[in-house]
C-alpha cells in the first residue's frame, strides 16, 4: 500500500511534463495515442475515488494479485470501452485540459488513498477486497501505464524502482514462476505482458515460460 502514492505521483509528474506535441505520440497501449492514455488515467483516478467510498459488508473475494483478470489476447484498441476513451480524449481538444483534469482528480485520488483505512472492505468490478489490497493492486496499473506513457518519449523519467519490483512480483505470482534473474524488472514487465517481443536470446532464457507469454492483464 505504501507504494501507491509514490507510483501515482511519479506517473502524474511525467504527465505534467508532457509537451503538447507529446500528446500526439503513440503510447505503449495498442490503438492509443499518449492523449488517449492520459484520458484513461483520468478514468482510473475516478475509479479509485469511487471504490474507496464503496464499502462492502462481505468477506474479501480477491487480493492484490487475484484482483487482476489475465488473458492471452493483447488488446487491439477495438474494444468498445477502449474506443470510447479515444473519442473522449479527442473531445478535450487542448492537451492542457487533460493535464488539468488529471491533476484535479489525480490529486484527490492520491489524498483519498492516504486517508483510507487499509482494512476497510471495498467493492469494485463485482469483487470485494480490502482497501489496502486494492491500492497495492493499483501499483501494477500505475507502473505498467507509466511504461506505456514513455514508450516513445525517452526524455521522461520512468516509474520508481520500487514500483517496478513490486509489479514484477505480482506478474511472477500470476505466471506461477519467476522470470530469469538476468531480466531487469522493466524488461520482465514489457516482455511478460506482451508490450515487447522477446529476442531470440531472451526466449532461450525464458525456456518453457516463453510459450505461455504474454500475460495480458486488465
Amino acid at each position: 500500500m505504501d507504494l501507491f502514492s509514490p507510483s501515482w505521483a511519479a506517473l502524474r509528474t511525467a504527465v505534467a511534463e508532457l509537451s503538447d506535441e507529446d500528446f500526439a505520440q503513440p503510447s505503449g497501449c495498442a490503438g492509443w495515442l499518449v492523449r488517449d492514455l492520459v484520458c484513461h488515467l483520468v478514468i482510473d483516478a475516478q475509479d479509485v475515488l469511487i471504490t474507496l467510498v464503496t464499502p462492502a459488508e462481505t468477506e474479501p473475494t480477491r487480493d492484490s494479485v487475484t484482483y487482476w483478470e489475465v488473458t492471452e489476447t493483447p488488446p487491439t484498441g477495438d474494444d468498445p470501452l477502449d474506443a470510447l476513451i479515444v473519442r473522449l480524449a479527442a473531445a478535450y481538444g487542448e492537451p492542457w485540459l487533460l493535464k488539468f483534469h488529471l491533476d484535479d482528480l489525480g490529486s484527490a485520488a492520491g489524498r483519498a488513498a492516504e486517508l483510507a483505512d487499509p482494512e476497510l472492505r471495498v467493492s469494485t468490478r463485482e469483487v470485494v477486497l480490502t482497501a489496502g489490497d486494492y491500492l497495492c493492486a493499483y501499483v501494477l496499473e500505475w507502473t505498467l501505464h507509466h511504461l506505456d506513457l514513455i514508450t516513445h518519449l525517452p526524455h521522461l523519467a520512468g516509474p520508481p524502482a520500487e514500483g517496478l519490483a513490486r509489479t514484477r512480483e505480482i506478474l511472477e505470482k500470476i505466471a506461477g514462476t519467476a522470470f530469469p534473474a538476468s531480466f531487469s524488472d522493466k524488461d520482465a514487465l514489457l516482455v511478460g505482458t506482451g508490450r515487447r517481443t522477446p529476442t531470440d536470446a531472451e526466449k532461450a532464457e525464458l525456456g518453457e515460460l516463453a510459450a505461455k507469454l504474454p500475460f495480458v492483464i486488465g
